[in-house]
């Protein structure tokens, strides 16, 4: 099984990419072929909403490396996005090439709304991997919200995954152990009665990750 992960997170070793490891590991175990990108790295110009990809079926965009990428998202089995939550939404490096996915359907205006049709029906298991300061994971529903829009769109046989890290504030925090949560929390001026049970979530959710990973490429 061919995955192609995305690490949307400008903090090299953040909580982010604790979880995308785990995950990688898991996937790695059941011999899966990984591919990871660091999506502040690439390339890409923005999307310009010129249309042309309607005509052409495919971005008309030179000069950076959203061709080479676009082949490796269509021969992907597996797309996995993994990002910190940034104002309830991806990080700016992550959603411009989410923006950039125009290209892979037509779009028509009708008179009750847009009606979008892929050019080709996508079969893939895309994975959503948040991290966030927020206690309540609802602060990440506008994420998994265009990510269901996005799956749907291109196939009813994809499908959408899911997981969601939260009060994690401060870098590689979800890798802590009791008494360092202990100490960050006192300086966070969070109650010391949330630290043996945010420890033991953050163990589950590394754990998550790992069999998520296992688990897709079974």
């Amino acid at each position: 099984m061919r995955i192609l992960t995305f690490n949307g997170s400008p903090r090299k070793n953040g909580n982010t990419s604790a979880l995308l490891h785990e995950f990688e590991r898991g996937a790695e175990k059941s011999g899966a072929d990984i591919m990871q990108i660091n999506a502040e790295e690439l390339n890409l110009k923005y999307c310009t909403g010129c249309l042309k990809c309607n005509f052409m079926k495919k971005c008309v965009i030179r000069n950076d490396d959203w061709q080479d990428l676009s082949q490796k998202i269509l021969a992907a089995d597996g797309l996995v996005f993994a990002s910190p939550v940034y104002f309830h939404h991806l990080t700016a490096p992550l959603k411009k090439v989410l923006d950039r996915f125009r290209s892979f359907m037509h779009v028509q205006i009708t008179e009750h709304g847009l009606k979008h049709t892929p050019w080709h029906l996508w079969k893939k298991h895309f994975v959503l991997l948040l991290s966030q300061g927020s206690p309540n994971d609802g602060d990440a529903q506008p994420i998994i919200a265009l990510f269901k829009f996005i799956v749907d769109v291109l196939g009813s046989e994809n499908k959408l995954t899911s997981i969601i890290g939260t009060r994690l504030a401060v870098a590689n925090q979800v890798r802590m152990s009791q008494e360092e949560l202990r100490t960050l929390y006192s300086k966070l001026k969070l109650p010391e009665y949330l630290v043996e049970a945010d420890f033991h979530r953050n163990q589950q959710i590394l754990k998550q990750c790992y069999e998520l990973g296992k688990k897709l490429t079974a």
